[in-house]
């Protein structure tokens, strides 16, 4: 494995402008180990070797001259939910079949001007309805890490689990990700790697493939805490083309980095300490706040009573703004078409050819409770139970609370083709018990390694932050990812 592959970005940034390699030799290396390890991860749907040299080639002219950008010949993975100019965009899914959209995505265009250079699109849960990035129509990703002694293929979580994986497996210097109810997060924790899921607003969600609008924020996934705030810092914009875009300035993320603890008010949620949690995830919390308290904050309990509420009002609102969202996928314009005897035919012909199972159950339910008769009893009532938590989270951060501490995952990575999830497809929705509550109330929530379980395997542990206050979950994120160092998978593939 190359060296310069296991570079954070930071690293790979400074030596870049002291000229000690080229951005070429970086891109090179990177689409090398992209060649060798993807037939066994599948964690990249389409390598742009091509422009990834192109975009290489043009940074090192920019650095040559020393007008290098931010991210300045950074190598990237960009989620295949993300519009990427003349290149596949097909959210995993067989309906977008063959699309290459004329236009770029905000957030992608952000980067490109900051100089990073796209490695390839990120495979990832059909239209980002997954937790295990097992729906995709292109094949599971799998996660690079392994249990102790064992040789099964274990998830990498979803549904940014291309972006996780890749990541963690030094197949790109960071990846692009965007998160619903836990797309970011959960899959991070899986993989032993650093996502932040920003304010509801901080990223420009135009050229991004819709999922729920009200909920769909997009985020990075890198190897650590700073990392993950110098993508951010280019990837946040305030933009016109998305109405739901704050006009807020951006904050030099990374400068928050090692900002003391000292006087800061940590919240610990009651409702977060489930029936049957592992024991393993509750000593890693326990940890956790240990950590932080030694770093000078202050630990308060604190209650979040809607909290039990957040997982079913979730998996009302979500699926019912996914079936107006995909409505628009017909056959007619682009994509997959399937011959029928009439219009009608033709709809339902080509919408059951190119959605899979799990995108066919979510549009179901989301049209079922949409319905007349059932908006009421369903959609209306989870919008108020939305209201609700949102309402808790601002009580406690009126008290003083800074951020909230609590498990990022309910359990570990578990494996690809796992009976239990796949019989169960509740059992598969309950892996964002942490993490939605985050979506509902449009805050931003940060999840970092922590530690590993019994048999070897990444844990992590989430901070929630106040509205547009990523600052201070950078800190303190910062103290745990100090305090736990940094993990990384055995190689075997």
């Amino acid at each position: 494995m190359s060296e310069l592959t296991r570079l954070t970005i930071a690293e790979a940034r400074d030596k870049l402008a002291a000229r000690e390699f080229s951005a070429s030799d970086l891109t090179g290396d990177y689409l090398d180990a992209i060649d060798a390890a993807n037939p066994a991860l599948n964690a990249y749907i389409t390598v742009t070797h091509d422009k990834a040299r192109e975009m290489a080639k043009a940074s090192d002219a920019r650095l040559a001259k020393g007008s290098g950008g931010a991210l300045e010949g950074i190598p990237l993975g960009i989620k295949d939910l993300f519009a990427t100019e003349g290149v596949h965009t097909q959210a995993a899914s067989h309906i977008l079949d063959r699309f290459e959209p004329r236009y770029e995505s905000t957030v992608t265009a952000n980067l490109w001007a900051d100089g990073a250079v796209m490695l390839g699109k990120l495979n990832m849960d059909e239209f980002a309805m997954g937790s295990s990035n097992e729906t995709s129509y292109y094949g599971p990703v799998v996660n690079p890490w392994r249990a102790k002694g064992s040789n099964m293929d274990l998830v990498p979580g979803g549904s940014s689990g291309g972006s996780a994986a890749a990541t963690a497996a030094w197949l790109c210097a960071g990846a692009t990700a965007t998160d619903t109810g836990g797309s970011i997060r959960q899959p991070a924790a899986f993989t032993g790697t650093v996502g932040i899921k920003p304010t509801y607003g901080r990223c420009s969600r135009w050229g991004i493939v819709a999922f729920a609008s009200s909920l769909d924020q997009a985020g990075p996934i890198a190897r650590d805490v700073r990392d993950a705030a110098i993508l951010l810092k280019s990837m946040a914009s305030s933009d016109p083309k998305d109405t739901t875009s704050t006009e807020l300035p951006v904050p030099d993320y990374e400068a928050a980095i090692g900002r003391s603890l000292k006087g800061m008010k940590i919240g610990i949620p009651a409702e977060y300490h489930m029936d049957g949690m592992p024991g393993e995830i509750e000593t890693l919390w326990q940890k956790g706040i240990a950590w932080l308290k030694d770093a000078g904050a202050e630990i308060v309990n604190i209650s979040l009573p809607h909290t039990k509420y957040a997982l079913p009002a979730y998996y009302i609102v979500a699926p019912a703004e996914a079936s107006s969202n995909l409505a628009r996928y017909d056959g007619v314009r682009y994509g997959l078409r399937k011959t029928g005897g009439d219009i009608t035919d033709l709809y339902e012909k080509t919408r059951a050819a190119g959605f899979g199972a799990e995108v066919q159950r979510r549009v179901l339910i989301g049209t079922y409770v949409l319905s007349a008769g059932y908006y009421d009893a369903y959609y209306l009532r989870a919008q108020k139970v939305r209201t609700l938590i949102k309402r808790d989270f601002e009580t406690v951060f009126s008290d003083g609370i800074d951020a909230i501490l609590t498990p990022a995952t309910p359990s570990a990575a578990f494996g690809v083709g796992d009976q239990d999830m796949a019989a169960d497809p509740v059992k598969m929705y309950l892996n964002d018990i942490f993490t939605v509550t985050v979506n509902m109330a449009g805050l931003p929530g940060i999840a970092v390694p922590a530690g590993l379980d019994n048999n070897g395997l990444p844990l992590g542990l989430q901070l929630i932050g106040r509205p547009f206050d990523e600052e201070t979950l950078f800190a303190a994120a910062h103290i745990i990812e100090q305090a736990a160092g940094r993990l990384h998978p055995v190689k075997w593939w």
